[in-house]
């Protein structure tokens, strides 16, 4: 039953920005699972972007302390289970990476190709040319490769499909 407090709670929750990419909120990145009420608490349940990420436990922190602004009873769950892919990316914030210079991720489902040693076309950011070259399968945080355009010559980062 979503009540009034819980809708409430998912308005704040899109003010709660993702510290690896502040221009998106944990709601854009799909982070955040479920919210719902176990009793007088409210449960919020996140799955990070990686069972690694760094931070998760910053994101978590924010989460809770945006919650407990409408409901000081809260707490947070990590859950891994299903893990997180960036198919619960939403096109605004694809849209919102490409603005920022970050190539998004494309399709559905993960791409392993640059796993494999497969060539894979990642159009710039800035330029939209498909004439790009992977530099490091390891960009700015390790869900990111880093790119750069053979047309513009400006480097950019690609958020890995997984």
């Amino acid at each position: 039953m979503v009540t009034d407090t819980i809708k409430e709670v998912i308005r704040r929750l899109h003010d709660v920005m993702d510290p690896e990419i502040p221009f998106l909120n944990v709601m854009e990145m799909g982070m955040v699972r479920e919210v719902l009420q176990e009793g007088s608490t409210l449960v919020i349940r996140i799955t990070p972007t990686y069972s690694g990420c760094p931070a998760t436990d910053v994101i978590a922190e924010d989460v809770l302390a945006a919650a407990k602004t409408v409901h000081l009873d809260s707490r947070t769950e990590i859950v891994l289970t299903p893990a997180w892919t960036t198919d619960w990316i939403g096109e605004e914030a694809r849209l919102k990476m490409a603005e920022h210079g970050i190539a998004p991720p494309t399709g559905q489902s993960a791409d392993k190709a640059f796993l494999l040693g497969k060539d894979r076309i990642t159009p710039c950011p800035l330029c939209k040319s498909s004439d790009t070259h992977m530099v490091s399968a390891f960009g700015s945080t390790a869900c990111k490769a880093h790119f750069q355009c053979n047309v513009c010559l400006e480097p950019f980062d690609h958020f890995k499909c997984i």
